[in-house]
């Protein structure tokens, strides 16, 4: 029996219930196939026991998906796949879609299209399907994401297009990924960082940890201090936590003080206190606002009113 490798019911969600090849082929490694005919320019179809097709195409006719999140690609990890490929060939069929114009659309397994260009393979096996520009964003997505092959800005901006581009809100997008609201609104919180950040947390300089916690701090200038600060590699997350916690508190103590009402305010406050026997409250500055005076029963009402000259 074929092994089934399972990539979360977030990819499976994607296919239709009906259509069983379609959603085995995505979760089967095909070890019923002798892999090593992958590599070979001889055989051009072949069918698996879930009777879905594969068809050998030349590798230069794969083109990448416009919608792949993932931009970055390791050169040690790709040079350490292109080796593998190598000695035991492609043991999952790359899955693409018919362009049109002669050349195929990288669905799933980008990274497998350009380790075998690596690897010096004219062909590989491929799975061809047709689908939506929206469900081909959709199973790039999720078929990084389930196998971690994003970095958190990455992960973000994908789903920020998806968002986008299917016009989902947080809770949708959360339902389709798998993951958890509160995951999908932090990723979308990092594209608020200055690009200069964005970079560096896309090269690994710095750590989501350390991202959150940069975004806790609203100054841009103490942001980017504690930012370089980050970068020297001599701060724990949780020390950029509690700098980012200071600054905080330091810039609401400064608000605090710097919305200290004038002693004229305050004065005024006691003179109408003692004038109408009541509690007086003043909201504004030297320029405007407004009094607001309590009363406490009909009789208190009229009182007021008497004084006030009614």
């Amino acid at each position: 029996m074929a092994r089934r490798i399972g990539l979360g019911k977030g990819l499976d969600a994607l296919f239709d219930n009906n259509d069983e090849a379609e959603s085995a082929a995505q979760n089967t490694a095909f070890p019923a196939i002798d892999t090593t005919i992958y590599a070979s320019t001889k055989i051009k179809t072949y069918d698996t026991v879930q009777n879905t097709s594969i068809t050998e195409l030349p590798v230069d006719k794969l083109v990448p998906n416009p919608g792949q999140p993932r931009k970055n690609f390791d050169e040690t990890e790709m040079q350490e796949l292109a080796d593998s490929i190598k000695s035991y060939g492609i043991i999952q069929p790359i899955i693409a879609a018919d362009a049109g114009d002669g050349s195929y659309i990288i669905i799933a397994g980008e990274r497998r299209t350009r380790a075998a260009k690596l690897a010096g393979l004219d062909t590989v096996p491929v799975i061809i399907r047709s689908y939506t520009d929206q469900k081909r964003m959709e199973i790039s997505l999720i078929e990084n994401i389930q196998r971690s092959d994003l970095n958190p800005i990455e992960e973000a901006a994908a789903f920020k297009n998806l968002m986008d581009y299917s016009n989902l809100s947080q809770d949708e997008l959360a339902a389709k990924v798998g993951k958890n609201r509160s995951t999908v609104a932090n990723a979308l919180r990092l594209l608020k960082l200055p690009v200069e950040i964005q970079k560096s947390i896309e090269d690994g300089n710095v750590s989501s940890g350390h991202a959150r916690a940069l975004l806790s701090v609203n100054d841009a200038r103490e942001r980017d201090k504690l930012f370089r600060e980050i970068l020297t590699g001599k701060i724990s997350v949780r020390q950029a936590e509690k700098k980012a916690s200071a600054l905080g508190e330091k810039k609401a103590a400064k608000k605090s003080a710097g919305e200290k009402r004038p002693p004229e305010i305050d004065a005024m406050t006691e003179k109408f206190i003692g004038k109408l026997g009541t509690k007086v409250v003043i909201e504004g500055d030297l320029s405007k606002g407004r009094i607001l005076i309590d009363y406490y029963s009909m009789e208190d009402l009229e009182r007021l009113y008497e004084i006030l000259g009614g």
